[in-house]
């Protein structure tokens, strides 16, 4: 097939799988009160589908790609990620309330090469019990707190939780003021802390002033709560933040998603400096590397950061399938360039 041929193809296809998700999605129902050993089936996928041998990408260096699949209905959806500072390990959740962990695999090379030892449970509600609801359950940003307790936010049903272990019962946090007035299926899904006790959080479709996104620095008060202050976060047309990740030098990484029927799911990977992060600022982040097809990319809404064993900043992001058979859950890993 000639590459253009394919290239208006593989766009074709992934108009139609966000297009299938928003009309005929049907997730399975919660995964249940006892979290499962899973097995993860991973193929290898190339940075460029007509261009297997291509190794870069704006400023990003192919590191691998897997296309995952599980012996699990529950597995799927992931709407943020984790990944430990060895890069050894990961944590993810679903907008269908489940989480999952897994062992990261690398072939000889270092670039990622599967998942293994995964386990997947549902996430619980205040009462303890797995949320069975999708108003309750649709979890789309997850941040490792200091103490290694998660805080997770919520959609639909706009709120933020923080659970001592993705297993146990959660607490309310208190949350920004504006955080009532998110659009229904767009609140926050870019959320990241910090190791000085602060959280970052963005809106996907909220905000104040025309073409933005509110963001807010939660600053750590008494008693777990937060003194919550606003930043904007300029957008371009059809791109909303779906992600957000400090990088090992400080400075933050974020995904901004955009879909149509003509050109499909398109990402962009952006970089700001950690000095435009102030309470009323407005950041102005610059683009790494946009993905788009032919290149590897699906819905992508999780990022995580580490840094690598020759000292390199790793970036690693994750798709939610929405139980879509039309598209794929993706675990994508990049180097950043120098």
């Amino acid at each position: 097939m000639h590459p253009v041929i394919r290239s208006l193809a593989v766009r074709s296809l992934a108009g139609l799988c966000l297009f299938a998700a928003a009309c005929a999605s049907v997730p399975p129902p919660p995964a249940g009160a006892q979290d499962q050993a899973i097995e993860i089936r991973s193929s290898s996928l190339p940075l460029k589908i007509d261009e297997p041998d291509a190794t870069t990408v704006g400023r990003l260096i192919w590191r691998g790609g897997i296309a995952m699949t599980a012996n699990t209905p529950h597995f799927g959806s992931w709407s943020d990620l984790h990944v430990t500072a060895d890069g050894r390990s990961l944590t993810s959740i679903s907008d269908e309330g489940a989480w999952l962990t897994a062992t990261i695999d690398y072939d000889s090379r270092g670039h990622l090469a599967g998942l293994s030892a995964g386990r997947l449970g549902q996430l619980r509600g205040l009462d303890g019990k797995p949320i069975a609801a999708k108003a309750d359950a649709d979890a789309e940003a997850l941040a490792r707190l200091a103490d290694g307790s998660w805080l997770v936010a919520f959609e639909r049903r706009h709120r933020l939780w923080r659970y001592p272990t993705l297993t146990d019962t959660p607490a309310p946090v208190e949350g920004p003021a504006e955080i009532g007035r998110q659009p229904a299926n767009g609140g926050i899904e870019a959320l990241t802390a910090l190791a000085d006790g602060r959280v970052i959080a963005i809106s996907e479709e909220y905000g104040q002033r025309p073409n933005t996104a509110m963001g807010w620095i939660g600053e750590p008060t008494a008693g777990g709560r937060y003194l919550w202050r606003s930043f904007d976060y300029p957008t371009i047309a059809d791109f909303r933040p779906t992600a957000i990740t400090m990088l090992p030098d400080g400075s933050f990484a974020t995904i901004e998603r955009a879909f149509d029927m003509v050109r499909g799911v398109r990402c962009r990977v952006m970089r700001f400096d950690a000095g435009q992060l102030k309470p009323g600022a407005t950041v102005r982040a610059e683009e790494l590397a946009r993905l788009a097809a032919p290149y590897a990319v699906d819905n992508l809404e999780g990022m995580a950061a580490t840094k690598g064993a020759r000292g390199e900043t790793l970036l690693w992001l994750i798709s939610d399938d929405n139980f879509n058979r039309l598209q794929r859950n993706i675990l994508l890993l990049f180097e950043l360039a120098p």
